[in-house]
């Protein structure tokens, strides 16, 4: 096969959505339809203690919650799949921003019940800035749900993103939906009840004049689909593939990922319309690396800093670090995102924030926990790199020095805690696994003035991140600490001024504290709104921003 036809083969996307919305179900039942797995584990069934595939943490399966997110890669009708699982919990939400600079569309689940959530808007907003097409899954049509009609115009209005119905229910809850209307192949896919009352899908395709799927509706259930589809074929938005691609359009699905309704249409659909891998734009300027890049070195085609994925020499960037997936080899693995060119095992490439040149000889092709060995990668794929203890999130490896990728963004943290070693014979254990978790970006670590000795300033989006970090240094590295939280609940990045060399001349409120982030660029904590207005009252000459100032451009829509 081609290069180019490799390329066009792959599809690389997330999937996005609020807490509990069935975003882990659906990524199992993909995984059934792409022979990947032959059963697909409950989250919440604790009779059998099975576990998902993507949630392999044993915290995870503890909590019935997705912690990190998981790479699962298989193939399915000619497509090369790698799909991204991602934390919906809004705790571990930077993990979840990171995985999306790797990918090129998203699969939004929402519950058909409640609709648009606080944690999806988030992740919308992400997408949205970053200009990822996004397609939308309505999921637990089985349950009573929203009027459908009512679900497409909050699409709209709440995120302001045109809406078009690709699939539609037949009925609502449990009682009265039946199955799905496919609008663009104008067919009814109806369902069936098996017993211990799950069910099995699709047993009938046909049409819906068909005797026989009016049969399976009373009067006003089919008077009201009849209604619903008309409307929406007369003034709905009709499907517009261009503008699904630049991120204007978000095609809807309904469904069940539980009981298997609709899965595999909203599998054959995505796959089809969204976009293969995309070309990256490299940053024309790479401050904190090694490589010099220069506009003589630039070549014609590359003026405007696009990297295209046809480029024949190798290039990617890492976008999550991972130790300890296999208990058994305590080893580290780096996943990477190829955007250009092609990968081949044991090729030498640049590790341009050092400005050596690295063996790339371990590489893997991941299933969740699982790996296995992997030759050859093109543009799109996501691989991982076992070992190189140098690598750190965000890196850019390649063969072409002029090649760096600036795509991972920080946000600013919520909470904040100073963490410890209570035991001082157990400092090397501590500090090795403290810095592990550090390069993996589970938490931010921060440095403030006033700090307790010894101590570790850490920042997260939420609390449950500083728990996963105790339990990891304890479970990983048998190590203890002990936290100390603070009184902060806001974080500033300040632009550099002649007056922060003396911090003691500036009018503060009580509680605040200067430091500074892993760059050494100064940063203030905030015990409330009140106290930052105050400061920005006070001193006028000093400059925030909710953002490194390095990204206050980049990440504007």
């Amino acid at each position: 096969m081609s290069p180019a036809a490799e390329i066009a083969r792959r599809r690389t996307f997330a999937i996005i959505s609020h807490p509990d919305a069935g975003k882990t179900t659906l990524t199992e039942k993909f995984l059934l339809y792409g022979n990947a797995i032959h059963l697909a584990g409950a989250v919440k069934d604790r009779k059998n203690q099975r576990a998902t595939t993507s949630d392999w943490m044993e915290l995870e399966k503890q909590r019935g919650i997705s912690i990190s997110s998981t790479v699962l890669q298989f193939d399915y009708t000619g497509y090369a799949v790698n799909l991204l699982d991602t934390p919906g919990h809004k705790d571990f939400s930077e993990d979840t921003y990171r995985v999306l600079t790797a990918v090129d569309a998203a699969l939004m689940v929402i519950d058909a019940a409640k609709g648009v959530e606080t944690q999806t808007r988030k992740l919308f907003e992400v997408c949205r800035r970053r200009g990822v097409p996004i397609f939308t899954f309505m999921n637990k049509c089985d349950r009573p749900t929203r009027n459908p009609l009512e679900l497409l115009d909050e699409l709209e209005t709440v995120l302001g993103l045109q809406s078009s119905p690709v699939v539609w229910p037949l009925g609502n809850g449990p009682t009265s939906f039946r199955g799905v209307f496919d609008r663009r192949s104008r067919q009814v896919h109806l369902f069936e009840r098996v017993p211990g009352g799950a069910f099995q899908a699709p047993v009938q395709v046909t049409s819906l004049e068909d005797p026989t799927v009016r049969a399976k509706f009373d009067d006003v259930t089919f008077a009201e689909v009849q209604e619903q589809l008309a409307m929406l074929d007369g003034a709905g938005h009709p499907f517009d593939l261009e503008a699904v691609r630049a991120g204007r359009q978000t095609p809807v699905y309904f469904g069940s990922a539980v009981n298997n309704f609709g899965i595999q249409l909203l599998l054959d659909g995505f796959l089809k319309d969204s976009v293969p891998p995309a070309p990256r734009r490299r940053a024309l300027h790479a401050p904190g690396t090694a490589v010099e890049i220069t506009s003589e070195t630039v070549t014609a085609e590359d003026k405007d800093g696009i990297v295209p994925v046809e480029a024949p020499k190798f290039s990617g960037f890492i976008f999550k670090i991972q130790a300890n997936m296999d208990p058994k080899h305590r080893d580290r693995i780096a996943f990477l995102r190829v955007c250009s060119g092609k990968f081949e095992r044991d090729m030498t490439v640049v590790h341009s924030r050092t400005g050596k040149t690295v063996r790339l000889s371990s590489s893997h092709k991941l299933f969740g926990q699982e790996r296995e060995t992997v030759n050859e990668a093109w543009p799109g794929d996501v691989i991982g790199l076992v070992g190189h203890s140098e690598f750190g999130i965000g890196d850019t490896l390649t063969e072409d020095r002029e090649i760096v990728y600036d795509e991972i963004p920080r946000f600013a943290p919520e909470v904040f805690s100073f963490i410890s070693n209570p035991n001082p014979s157990d400092s090397k254990k501590y500090r090795a696994g403290l810095e592990q978790l550090l390069q993996e970006g589970v938490v931010q670590a921060f440095t403030a003035r006033n700090g307790p000795p010894g101590s570790t300033l850490l920042a997260a989006v939420g609390p449950l991140q500083f728990e996963v970090v105790q339990w990891r240094l304890q479970s990983e590295y048998n190590a203890e600490s002990r936290l100390t939280p603070t009184n902060w609940t806001i974080m500033r990045w300040l632009e550099p001024h002649p007056s922060l060399a003396d911090t003691s001349r500036i009018v503060v409120a009580s509680g605040v504290s200067f430091g500074t982030d892993k760059f050494d660029h100064p940063v203030i904590f905030f015990p409330n709104e009140w106290t930052m207005r105050y400061f920005a009252e006070k001193n006028p000459e000093l400059k925030m921003h909710d953002l490194p100032l390095e990204q206050t451009r980049t990440l504007e829509p």
